[in-house]
């Protein structure tokens, strides 16, 4: 049985408490990698072509302001 597995099948006999502390430890970490990738995605320039077209279409008129 591959350890996934194990962790599934534990998961599943955890009272609803130790549920929703371990739902909630696990957003926080899948939330905290998201921010590391994107920091390191932003470092290495992947995103500068996005900024860059946003930026380009911003001054061309193309934009438009979030509602309030």
């Amino acid at each position: 049985m591959s350890t996934v597995k194990e962790i599934e099948l534990a998961i599943e006999k955890l009272p609803s408490n130790e549920f929703w502390t371990l739902t909630d430890r696990l957003i926080a970490r899948r939330n905290a990698e998201w921010d590391r990738q994107i920091e390191e995605d932003i470092r290495a320039g992947r995103l500068d072509k996005f900024a860059e077209e946003a930026l380009r279409e911003h001054s061309e008129g193309k934009s438009r302001p979030f509602p309030e």
